[in-house]
């Protein structure tokens, strides 16, 4: 069997696949109660140089820009390829952005083009007309949208249904060029875009099989947004790089996802902190443990669920630290303490916790967190952000913005954002563990705990207020709540406020986006209980 012509480059390395394993179904796109869309590798090559084809005729060619606005749905992986093939830059952009912050990411990433579907043809026609230079490359009309076909914008269902079309004559064969940009969640201000050249995409292969030690018998599972860097790495590319099944659903549901994986035995999964206590506050079910998962690889498990999550559902937690800007750790299962994100990986990279100063700290002194690759250049682009990007690795070190501690044996540990640690009498409050006693009241679906300053006026105090979204059905009862949070937290993490909303605000990593529940946030609001009312 010949060899792919350039090992790594994403295009090459599917056509590859679809030459000689062109039938196997590779990845598969969950809908939930609408229909699923499996891909084979000869689908993914077919439809991705239609994709190609389209964006040549828009006039977008090697270094160019255009963006995907879309849940998950097969088009990613074809316009993937289809960036891969000709040279352009893919920006998937969280499907959540709208308005002035969808106007934003198209006018900072220099846009030349678009490609969504359907569902959000409202959002994009009324950005657009603002954007004349931004053409509109193709709409996807999906199952279940129920958004009538129009000749206002080029539909991408036409040209599936027709004939294959070959690669262009001009293809990429650069594997360092950058392909994506991914835009930063944006949890305290403006996103900003993290240019993804195509050489990062290899070693997620390596860590895959070396690290996560995926085997051809396993079958992955994400119900991340692909616009995030997560859900490209540990699964996507893994999947399409190694030939291991995947299956991706359209948006995360933490009522179903056990029952996802029992359909398409699926034997891991990724997931965020945040997601993990709400699948942890969802109503214990005697088939909790009954699944084929053997491993969840998660980013940010509470250690206060971490034990009482792997009894619950019969699992192992691999837990790890990452960004899209760099700096990898992880701990595998059964080594190390509860609540380490892990170590670096030895020879290959070095990560430490240092003080203002850039001093080492000393175990359990918190400090922020930076890394570097051992004998490489560290460098992080923002796109269009020169200063920032030299600031960001400034001593040849990556500094990430979180804060954190050691422990005696070189065990790492996140605490919190650099800004964002909630101080309330003098005391560092770790929101998790508050969130983690309030998510087992069978009422609460999701919750978010935050400040807000303190009522006493102390500089850097907050008061804690718990943003609860009420279980479907049900009704909340705020002394109940408050009487669990006397029962369950330490007094002095014990919330002032409970805020009833509707659903917590998420980025596309699935980050609380604590900043929209403040600026809603009153006090006198209906919405909002004080504690001092129900003791």
């Amino acid at each position: 069997m010949a060899e792919c012509k350039i090992p790594g480059h994403i295009a090459y390395e599917l056509d590859f696949r679809a030459e000689n394993s062109p039938d196997v179904n590779i990845v598969t796109f969950e809908n939930g109660d609408v229909a699923e869309e499996v891909l084979t590798y000869k689908d993914i090559v077919i439809q991705g140089r239609k994709i190609a084809r389209r964006l040549i005729a828009a006039g977008i060619g090697k270094g160019d820009t255009f963006a995907l606005l879309m849940r998950n749905h097969p088009e990613f992986v074809y316009a993937l390829y289809a960036a891969t093939t000709i040279g352009a830059v893919m920006i998937p952009v969280d499907p959540r952005v709208k308005g002035d912050r969808l106007k934003y990411v198209l006018k900072d990433s220099k846009a030349k083009g678009i490609i969504f579907t359907s569902e959000f043809m409202d959002n994009v026609s009324a950005v657009l007309a603002d954007l004349p230079e931004v053409k509109v490359l193709g709409v996807a009309y999906k199952e279940g949208m129920n958004i009538p076909v129009t000749d206002q914008f080029p539909s991408l269902n036409e040209i599936y249904s027709g004939a294959e079309v070959p690669p262009p004559d001009r293809r990429s064969d650069e594997i360092a060029a950058p392909i994506e940009i991914i835009y930063t969640s944006g949890t305290t201000g403006d996103p900003k875009g993290v240019v993804v050249k195509g050489h990062r995409m290899s070693p997620f292969s390596q860590l895959a099989l070396f690290v996560w030690q995926y085997t051809p018998e396993d079958r992955l599972y994400t119900g991340l947004s692909l616009t995030h860097g997560n859900a490209q790495a540990v699964t996507l590319i893994p999947s399409l790089m190694l030939s291991v099944p995947s299956v991706i659903s359209s948006r995360f549901t933490k009522s179903r996802i056990w029952d996802i994986c029992r359909k398409y035995g699926c034997t891991s999964f990724s997931l965020l902190g945040g997601m993990m206590m709400g699948i942890y506050s969802e109503p214990p079910r005697a088939d909790d443990a009954d699944n084929p998962v053997r491993l969840v690889l998660s980013a940010g498990t509470p250690s206060a669920i971490w034990e009482d999550f792997e009894r619950r559902f019969n699992v192992m937690i691999h837990e790890w630290y990452g960004a899209v800007e760099g700096g990898f750790a992880h701990k595998p299962p059964g080594v190390g303490p509860i609540g380490s994100f892990g170590k670096p990986l030895e020879g290959l990279m070095e990560m430490k916790v240092v003080d203002p100063d850039g001093d080492e700290c000393a175990p359990g002194e918190i400090g922020e967190i930076i890394f570097r690759m051992i004998g490489q250049e560290t460098e992080v682009e923002y796109l269009g952000r020169k200063k920032a990007s030299e600031e960001k690795t400034r001593g040849g070190w990556l500094r990430t913005g979180d804060m954190g501690h050691t422990d005696d044996a070189g065990w790492l540990f996140f605490d919190y954002r650099a800004g964002g640690g909630l101080r309330r009498s003098g005391d560092f409050i770790q929101p998790q563990y508050v969130e983690a006693g309030i998510a087992v009241h069978p009422d609460v679906s999701d919750v978010c705990v935050y400040g807000v300053p303190a009522a006493s006026g102390a500089p850097g105090e907050s008061d804690l207020v718990a943003a609860v979204v009420p279980m479907e059905g049900r009704s909340l009862d705020p002394a109940s709540l408050f009487a669990l949070c006397r029962e369950k937290i330490e007094g002095n993490a014990v919330p002032s406020y409970l805020q009833v909303v509707d659903a917590i605000p998420k980025s596309a990593s699935e980050k609380n986006l604590d900043r929209l529940l403040k600026d809603a946030f009153s006090k006198d609001a209906e919405n909002v209980y004080a504690f001092t009312d129900f003791r």
